[in-house]
C-alpha cells in the first residue's frame, strides 16, 4: 500500500493537536476517518507511530522520525505548488507581517505593489513572530516581514529599513521625564510606567531589552494585543509606552492627547526584515519585494523624523 500525502497531513494534524478528535476536527473529516488514515500509514510503514492514551496520544520514537520527515515533504509539496502558481498567471505569493508592521506599512506599500504587477495575488497571513517561522518552515507561506535577523541556515532575508523606538505619553508626563535632563534613556524609565504588548510580541521583548527589564518587572497584565490599543490607553493617562516611528503618523493622529519623545543618542531601534526559505524558488520577486517594502517603510519612517527630529549627530537608518 502506497503512503499518501492525505496520511502525512493527517498524522502531523494528530501530533500537533495531540488528539485524534482535534486532528479530526482541524482537517475536517470523522475521526474514525482519521483513525483509519493513521491505521494504513502504520500498515504500510510496518511500525507503530502513536500510542493512544486515555487522554491523548503520545509519539513512538517511529512517530517521531515520521513526522520530521512528514513535515519535510509536505513542506517540499507546498513549494512546488508556490513555484507553480508563480509561472502562471496569478504568481500569488503568500506573505506573513508582524502585527506591530503591518497596519503601517502595507497600506503605503499596496498601491506600488499593484501598480508593478497588476497580475501579482498578494495573500497575507498576520501574525506573531514565533507563528510566521512555523508557516515559513512547514511552507504555508513564501516570505515573511519581521523585527528579528534571520534565524538558522534554512533562511535569508533583506534588511528593509531601520525603525527607530520613540516614547508615548501625555505631553505632561513626558515633560516631567525630560525636565533636567540633558539626554532621556530606556534604561531609566520606571517598569511600573511602562505598558507593553501580550507576550509573544516581539516588539515588547524588544522593549524590555533595552530598557534592560524581565517581564516580571513591568505592569503587562492589560491584555493589549495593538499598538493601537496602548496608544489610546496612554492617551488616557495610564502609563508611557514604545511606538515604533513607522507607526508614529498613524497613531499619533487617532490619539491627539498623546504625545512623542525621542531618546538619546544612539536610539533604540529594530531592525525590519523581509526573509525567505534558503530552499524556495526566487525567480526576481524576493528581490522586487523587499525593494518595494524597503521604500513604503523608509517613507514613513521619513515622514516621522521630519516632524520629530532624531537628536544631534544620530546615526542614520
Amino acid at each position: 500500500m502506497n503512503i499518501t500525502l492525505r496520511q502525512m497531513t493527517y498524522f502531523l494534524a494528530l501530533v500537533e493537536t495531540g488528539s485524534f478528535g482535534r486532528a479530526a476536527a482541524r482537517v475536517h473529516v470523522t475521526q474514525p476517518a482519521l483513525s483509519m488514515q493513521i491505521r494504513e500509514l502504520e500498515s504500510s510503514l510496518n511500525a507503530r507511530l502513536v500510542e493512544r492514551l486515555a487522554r491523548g496520544i503520545r509519539l513512538t520514537r517511529a512517530g517521531r522520525e515520521v513526522a520530521g520527515r512528514a513535515r519535510r515533504i509536505l513542506a517540499e509539496v507546498t513549494e512546488l505548488e508556490a513555484a507553480a502558481r508563480r509561472q502562471g498567471l496569478s504568481r500569488r505569493i503568500n506573505l506573513g507581517m508582524i502585527p506591530t508592521v503591518a497596519p503601517y506599512l502595507l497600506p503605503r506599500a499596496l498601491p506600488e505593489l499593484r501598480a508593478a504587477d497588476i497580475s501579482r495575488d498578494l495573500r497575507l497571513r498576520e501574525a506573531q513572530t514565533a507563528v510566521l517561522l512555523t508557516a515559513l518552515d512547514q511552507g504555508q507561506i513564501d516570505a515573511a516581514v519581521v523585527a528579528t535577523p534571520a534565524p538558522g541556515a534554512e533562511l535569508i532575508g533583506v534588511t528593509l529599513f531601520s525603525d527607530r523606538f520613540l516614547l508615548a505619553g501625555l505631553p505632561d508626563r513626558l515633560h516631567a521625564l525630560g525636565a533636567g535632563r540633558e539626554a532621556l534613556r530606556p534604561i531609566a524609565l520606571d517598569p511600573d510606567q511602562l505598558l507593553l504588548l501580550d507576550e509573544g510580541h516581539c516588539l515588547a521583548d524588544q522593549a524590555l531589552d533595552v530598557c534592560g527589564l524581565d517581564r516580571r518587572r513591568a505592569r503587562l497584565d492589560l491584555g493589549a494585543s495593538s499598538l493601537a490599543t496602548l496608544c489610546g490607553l496612554v492617551g488616557q493617562g495610564f502609563g508611557l509606552t514604545f511606538l515604533p516611528e513607522i507607526a508614529a503618523p498613524t497613531e499619533a493622529a487617532a490619539v491627539p492627547a498623546m504625545a512623542l519623545m525621542r531618546f538619546a543618542d544612539p536610539e533604540p531601534a529594530r531592525r525590519i526584515s523581509l526573509i525567505r526559505r534558503r530552499s524556495s524558488e526566487d525567480d526576481g520577486w524576493f528581490d522586487e519585494l523587499a525593494a518595494v517594502l524597503s521604500r513604503a517603510g523608509t517613507a514613513l519612517v521619513a515622514e516621522t523624523r521630519a516632524t520629530l527630529a532624531p537628536p544631534t549627530g544620530a546615526a542614520g537608518g
